[in-house]
C-alpha cells in the first residue's frame, strides 16, 4: 500500500524542508481529489445524494473509530518511543474530533464499531509505527475512492478530515526515515479493498 521506503538523500532539501513541503502537498492532494468531482471518477450513475452521503460518511466514521481506538490502545500500552508517542499523543485526540464530526452528519445510520485487534502491532515502536502508516493511507483512499460520490456540502467536512489526515501520514513517514510524500497521487481504494487490507494487516477482526 505504501510501498517500500525512500530515504532522503544527501541533496540540498534538508528533513525538515521536505516534510514541510510534503505536508503542503498532501493537503492539496487529498482535499483537492475529493472536491473534483468528475462524471469519471466511479460517482454512482444515480448521482450524488443525502442518503448516500449518509452511507459513504458511515463508512468513514468506522474507519476513524479504528484511528481512535488505535491511539489511544497504543498510548495505554506504553511501548512506545519519545517520537512515536508525542505523535499519539497529539493525534488522538485529533481522531477523536473526526469520529465525534462525522457521527453527527451520520446519526442514526451510523454502523456497528469495527472490531480491532492490534496485539501484534503494538509490540514494538516500529511496528506501531508501520501500522499507523498504513492505517492513515488506507484511510486516504477510502476518501479519495469515494469522495466524488459525496454531495458539495458533504465534501467540504470530508475534505477538512483528509486534509488533516494527509499531514499525519506525512509526519509518520518522517518519523519512519521515509519521504514524506512518495507520489505525485494517492491511489482510491473501494470500501472491500480497505476493510480486506486492514484485515490481512491484522488491525481489525
Amino acid at each position: 500500500m505504501h510501498g517500500s521506503a525512500q530515504r532522503l538523500g544527501s541533496s540540498g532539501l534538508t528533513r525538515a524542508r521536505a516534510l514541510r513541503s510534503a505536508i503542503a502537498a498532501g493537503a492539496a492532494v487529498g482535499g483537492g481529489m475529493l472536491l473534483s468531482r468528475r462524471p469519471d471518477a466511479g460517482a454512482s450513475p444515480a448521482g450524488p445524494s443525502t442518503r448516500q452521503d449518509a452511507e459513504i460518511l458511515a463508512f468513514f466514521l468506522q474507519l476513524e473509530q479504528v484511528q481512535e481506538d488505535f491511539y489511544k490502545a497504543a498510548l495505554r500500552a506504553g511501548g512506545l518511543g519519545g517520537a512515536m508517542h508525542h505523535f499519539a499523543r497529539t493525534v488522538a485526540p485529533q481522531e477523536t474530533r473526526h469520529v465525534r464530526m462525522l457521527a453527527e452528519r451520520v446519526g442514526d445510520r451510523a454502523r456497528p464499531r469495527l472490531r480491532s485487534d492490534f496485539g501484534a502491532a503494538l509490540r514494538s515502536d516500529a511496528a506501531a509505527r508501520r501500522a499507523a502508516i498504513d492505517l492513515e493511507e488506507l484511510t486516504i483512499g477510502a476518501y479519495i475512492g469515494q469522495g466524488a460520490n459525496l454531495t458539495r456540502d458533504a465534501i467540504v467536512d470530508a475534505a477538512r478530515i483528509v486534509s488533516v489526515e494527509a499531514r499525519q501520514a506525512a509526519w509518520l513517514r518522517d518519523l519512519a526515515g521515509e519521504v514524506p510524500a512518495p507520489r505525485a497521487a494517492d491511489p482510491s481504494h473501494e470500501p472491500e479493498q480497505i476493510l480486506a487490507a486492514l484485515r490481512g494487516r491484522g488491525l481489525i477482526a
